[in-house]
């Protein structure tokens, strides 16, 4: 057998390789923080629940998704282990995102600008009067003379 013949089925093996290592590599790192959890940590549920770690078993995990109130998970459930400054961003509402050097973050540019107070002009995206009136008297000829009518509308009673 020629080598040219075997080339595809060897790129084909080596390909199908690649692709299980580095999805072994992805769960066994993710079996790894889940094995790091510790009991007061934040976590983040596959269905998207943020709660906080109270008990650590073998296969499952005490969670306590609102104060006093305790569920039991599947470690497999666990989709994210969240450091502290994330978690109190996310479920307390600490919204102010802080820069490398201590700044606050505005959430938008407004702040910024000098004066805040002015007043800005507004523009008024609806239609205008006279081509609202035009519309509704074009309509209402129609009905009349019977031409805005389609297949299925009649008049009779």
């Amino acid at each position: 057998m020629d080598l040219i013949t075997l080339l595809p089925f060897i790129v084909l093996i080596g390909a199908m390789f690649l692709m299980t290592r580095s999805a072994k590599k992805k769960q066994a790192a993710a079996a790894q923080m889940r094995n790091d959890m510790q009991p007061g940590t934040g976590v983040r549920t596959i269905g998207g629940m943020y709660a906080t770690v109270k008990e650590v078993h073998d296969d499952t995990v005490l969670l306590e998704v609102a104060p006093g109130v305790h569920a039991v998970y599947a470690k497999n459930a666990i989709g994210a282990v969240l450091d502290d400054a994330e978690y109190n961003r996310i479920v307390h509402g600490d919204d102010q995102e802080l820069d490398a050097d201590g700044t606050v973050v505005p959430d938008d540019a407004s702040s910024l600008t000098g004066d805040a107070d002015a007043e800005v002009a507004k523009i008024d995206l609806g239609k205008d009067d006279a081509a609202d009136d035009a519309e509704t008297e074009d309509a209402t000829a129609k009905d009349a003379k019977g031409e805005g009518k389609t297949d299925g509308d009649a008049d009779s009673k």
